[in-house]
Order: C-alpha cells, then structure tokens, then sequence
C-alpha cells in the first residue's frame, strides 16, 4: 500500500471530527471523577474505541453516498468520491475499524458496549435509510451526541442529572439543525439538488435553529440553578453575612452569559452557510474557541478549584 494511499485512507478517517468524541469526557467534568487516574484511562480507551467506530461510520456512508457526493461542491473532493480511494479497500478498512473498535469497547463497561452497538446500528440506518426522511434524520444525528455523553457516564458509572440530560439534548439538536441549514444554503447556491434536503426549507430550519438555540441556554440555566454546589470558599461565607442574596449558592450560574454567547455566535455562524462541519468551527472560530475554553474554565473551577464542596 502507497503512502498516498494511506494518506487518502487517514483523511477518509475524517480526524478532525473526532472533536466530537471529546463529549464522551462530559461526565468526568460533570461527577466528582475530574482527577481520578482510572477513570481517566477508561474514557480514554472509551473515547478511542468510539473514534474508531465514528471513521468507520464514516467510511461507510462516502462509500454508500460517493455517486450523490461528486454532485456536491465540496463533498467530491472526498477521497471516496473523487476515486482516489478503491471501493474494496475502503469497505475492508470499514469492517477493520468496526472490530477494533468493539475490540476495544469489550474491555469496558458492558452497558458502554450496547451504546457503542447502538451507535454504529443507528448510523448504518441513518446512512441507509434514515437520512432521508426529515425531522428523523436531525433527530438521528442529534442522538449520536447523546449516545456519546452516556456512554462515557457508563464507563466511569458516574451520575448525570435529568437537567444535565435536557442540555445534551437541546445542544445536539441545535448543532443537527444548524448542520443541515448550513447544507441547505451551500446546496441551493450552487444549484444542487439532494433527496434528503427535499423536504427542507430555509424557513423550516431556521426556526428548528431558533427554538433548539433557545432551549439550549435555557436547559442550561436550569441545570445552573438546579445543580450549582454549595459554596464554602471563606470570601463568599463573609458575603453572605453582609448579605442575604449572596447565600444562595448558584455560583455555576456565572457562566450563563458565556454559553448564551456561544450560542449566539454559532448561529450567526449558520445563517452565513458556514456550519456544515461544526467540528471544524469548534477548532478554527476564535470566538468559539475562546467561549469554549472560558466555559470548560469556569465550570471547573466552580466545581473543582475549592470554591464548591465535592
């Protein structure tokens, strides 16, 4: 095998969207695991095994989708697409990661396991079948996000609350709706037809983007309310005998602002057709970059930097 071919191979893998993956560490972030060295090594091999399976699914849907792909105008420069990789090879490459991956995932918890099944079960339908039909295939996307948080929590048997859950929901829905507004506008401007934008339009989107962005700071300001630690820290005791408003211990609320920003900038993002791939937004965009990073910042030190009991 050429090095081109393995370098074709590795860009069909798509990397970059292993961001994705990164949510499978939510439940460390979110349980009092942060800086337990076992739990770290799980969702480490947890995160790997779900990357394998992720490129594979991949794989599988440039293979499935390659006749439609090299009518898109950025999709056909696609390894698959373009020819660059054979069919043959990249289906082997495909059932090679799937082992692997499960390979892997035997290691861990067994429920994590079944989720990692589900997954790869639910992506083949939605590759197959389901990205055709609308509203299901957003819904089908979304719930890879969802699949993704879980099993990490699964791994590590760590507790995620019912409000932490609504905020995982509505952020993967907005993410999927935003996706497929971004396609919709990139397609219709170059005059490109695609069966499972058919059924969409802009409006249509645009108001699946609106209600889901709304939901998503809303569900996590509740879970901002709801599940904020108690605080201990000497400076806020001192506060909340000079004042009874600062008793109430919601500290984790301070980040609301910086998620209602985030928010915001993204769906700026997707009316300007620019978050197809929301993985490499998440990387590249300064704006997101630095809200995501703020955000991770000031939830850890709420919850681990001594100013909240564990």
């Amino acid at each position: 095998m050429s090095i081109k071919i393995i370098f074709y191979l590795i860009k069909a893998f798509r990397p970059v969207h292993w961001v994705k993956n990164l949510s499978i560490f939510a439940a460390l972030l979110f349980s009092p695991h942060l800086f337990s060295t076992n739990s770290f090594e799980l969702l480490v091999l947890a995160f790997l095994s779900f990357c394998l399976a992720t490129s594979a699914t991949y794989i599988f849907n440039d293979v499935v989708d390659a006749p439609y792909d090299r009518a898109h105008p950025i999709k056909k420069h696609r390894p698959i697409a373009s020819g660059k990789i054979p069919i043959p090879l990249a289906v082997a490459t495909t059932l090679i990661l799937i082992g692997t991956s499960t390979f892997i995932s035997s290691f861990l918890n067994p429920i994590f396991s079944i989720l990692l099944y589900l997954y790869l079960l639910l992506q083949f339908l939605y590759t197959m079948w389901l990205k055709n039909i609308s509203v299901i295939d957003i819904l089908t996307i979304a719930s890879g996000f969802l699949l993704r948080v879980y099993a990490g929590a699964f791994v590590i048997d760590a507790h995620l609350s019912v409000w932490f859950m609504l905020c995982v929901i509505s952020v993967a829905l907005f993410l999927a709706s935003g996706k497929r507004r971004a396609e919709i506008g990139i397609i219709q401007k170059a005059n490109v037809t695609r069966k499972s934008l058919s059924n969409y339009s802009k409006p249509l989107l645009n108001s699946y983007v609106t209600m889901f962005g709304n939901a998503a700071w809303m569900s996590w300001a509740l879970y901002t309310f709801y599940e904020s630690p108690q605080v201990t820290n000497d400076i806020w005791i001192l506060l909340s005998e000079i004042s009874r408003t600062t008793t109430i211990s919601k500290l984790l609320m301070i980040t609301i602002p910086v998620a209602i920003f985030g928010i915001m900038r993204y769906q700026s993002l997707i009316f300007q057709n620019k978050t197809e791939a929301p993985e490499k937004l998440l990387l590249t965009d300064k704006s997101l970059v630095f809200s995501s990073i703020l955000w991770v910042s000031l939830v850890t030190l709420i919850l681990y930097g001594g100013i909240a009991e564990h």
